[in-house]
């Protein structure tokens, strides 16, 4: 069972808002600690408002003023009544700016107006988006108390929400109030679930949810066959994966985007990178442009395999498409090249960014190889932020995952659990990615007891383990020669009701293998 700290903020029907703990001591594992508060409550009916606010406004006991040319500062021109407020909360969400929103909202207050039942979407909308889940849960308590029957699209948003951080119990909860208020889930809850079983490795709850969806007279659509061919991918039946097209061709769905880039990915996984090619031209034949994820995937299994020309003329022709390059992308040809002491290439590739005008691009390229070691001057993860917001980097869950995963993949350490902290401090909650990639770099430094220990943080924190939590954790204990561990954690996988993926099959049989040999 997951454990849920108590609040003043309580959530509808019993779901509390969610506070990972600090890490000192688990289950008489060695201290390990992200920092000295993960998460502070933010209440939103009472907000103090003084100096430290992002944007300034005049003193006025009369009204507060912003400039209508530019809405995203506090200027000094028209005054705003409650619908002015409301709408101007709503154009900051709609951009994105959930600090600026919240800051709105907290002067909203302070002279007496409520938000109306658009401007709460909006706020639990975005802050959902963007990871901030404590915050938009207690934004929907305080609608609740405000008198609002929020719709099936605000609990879709927390659902999403709570599963992007892996948090199931509170998910399910979530569907609980849905059905028991006779709501009735839509596609749109559906997909989320989907989407979530899939990526978890969870095989049974994906087939489950999709006899659902035929019992309740949803179409099986091009989302739902792309994930379905995830899922045989993930789990080593890339044949079956392939299979799938005869029954979408039969059912009449259209080959879109979607299908076309799982097809591509699950080709590039299994070393078929001609077929995949193949699919990729057959692609832009039918006038179906490729997108980020689809350039992501070659590149990423063309460098895998060993082919890292194509990789790069790959790489150059995204970028001749007019699409920004993927930071994650950069990590894995970096490295390949890195471990080739091909810096030449890097730096080469560098310039022909800036050629193209990607400034912040080229910047975020330059810290991660940095962090790669070849020229030193980003070894701390602060500088690194530093450096990003000189430049006006929006920083974001995405950018703090890259920044962690580069550490991560050197052994950093340290390093990787400052980027958690500097993360939680930019108001961004860490999500069990960030956890994954924290048992990932104790793995590759050897410290298989702390690997364990941020395990332990995750069940107690009361998010549900992945597929990838678990592979690699049971990576961290090979490298660490314990192989009597990974079968009790092979079993563990299995009964909280992920499949294990092909990765963690063959980790599972050399385990044994060399638990078997020491018997002799």
């Amino acid at each position: 069972m997951f454990s849920v700290e108590p609040s003043s903020v309580s959530f509808i029907n019993g779901i509390s808002p969610f506070f990972p703990h600090c890490l000192n001591s688990l289950n008489g594992h060695p201290k390990f600690k992200i920092s000295n508060s993960l998460h502070h409550l933010v209440q939103c009916s009472s907000r103090i408002i003084g100096e430290h606010d992002v944007n300034t406004v005049e003193n006025s006991s009369d009204a507060l003023k912003i400039s209508v040319a530019h809405p995203c500062r506090f200027e000094n021109t028209e005054e705003l009544s409650r619908d002015g407020f409301n709408n101007f909360l709503c154009e900051l969400c709609r951009a994105g700016n959930a600090d600026k929103a919240m800051s709105v909202l907290a002067r909203m207050e302070a002279l007496g107006f409520r938000p109306n039942s658009s401007s709460y979407i909006c706020l639990i909308t975005t802050l959902g988006n963007v990871g901030r889940t404590l915050e938009a849960d207690a934004i929907f308590q305080d609608m609740i108390n405000s008198g609002f029957r929020p719709r099936l699209k605000v609990y879709n948003v927390l659902l999403r929400s709570f599963l992007r951080k892996g948090l199931l119990g509170l998910a399910d909860k979530v569907l609980v109030i849905i059905d028991d208020l006779g709501i009735g889930r839509n596609r749109e809850t559906y997909e989320i679930l989907l989407d979530y079983y899939v990526h978890a490795g969870r095989l049974e709850d994906t087939w489950s949810i999709i006899g659902e969806m035929r019992r309740d007279g949803f179409r099986l659509n091009s989302f739902v066959y792309s994930k379905v061919i995830e899922l045989y991918r993930d789990n080593g039946m890339w044949k079956k994966a392939m299979a799938i097209l005869t029954e979408i061709k039969e059912t009449g769905v259209a080959l879109d985007k979607r299908i076309y880039n799982s097809i591509i990915d699950t080709f590039g996984k299994y070393g078929e990178l001609d077929e995949a090619l193949q699919v990729f031209e057959k692609m832009q034949e039918e006038a179906i442009k490729p997108d980020i994820t689809t350039w992501n995937s070659l590149i990423k299994w063309h460098c895998k395999s060993g082919h890292l020309a194509s990789a790069l003329e790959l790489f150059t022709k995204m970028q001749d498409q007019g699409l920004y390059p993927d930071p994650k992308i950069f990590i894995t040809i970096i490295s390949r090249l890195g471990e080739q002491g091909k810096w030449d290439i890097i730096k080469k590739n560098f310039e022909n960014m800036k050629s193209r005008g990607l400034k912040n691009s080229g910047l975020i390229y330059t810290v991660l190889v940095d962090i790669y070691g070849q020229y030193g001057r980003f070894q701390d993860a602060e500088e690194c932020v530093n450096a990003l917001k000189l430049e006006g980097i929006q920083l974001s869950a995405n950018i703090f995952c890259v920044l962690a995963n580069a550490f991560a993949q050197q052994g950093l350490c340290e390093q990787t659990v400052k980027v958690l902290q500097l993360m939680e401090v930019e108001g961004i909650e860490p999500n069990l990615v960030m956890l994954n990639v924290l048992i990932n770099a104790f793995g590759i430094s050897g410290r298989h007891s702390e690997a364990l220990s941020v395990y332990h943080h995750i069940k107690e924190s009361g998010i549900s383990p992945d597929v990838v939590t678990y592979s690699t954790l049971m990576k961290a204990f090979m490298r660490a020669k314990k192989f009597d561990q990974v079968p009790v954690i092979y079993k563990e996988m299995e009964s909280a009701g992920c499949t294990p993926d092909r990765k963690a099959r063959e980790m599972l049989q050399t385990a044994l293998m060399v638990i078997q040999q020491r018997h002799f």
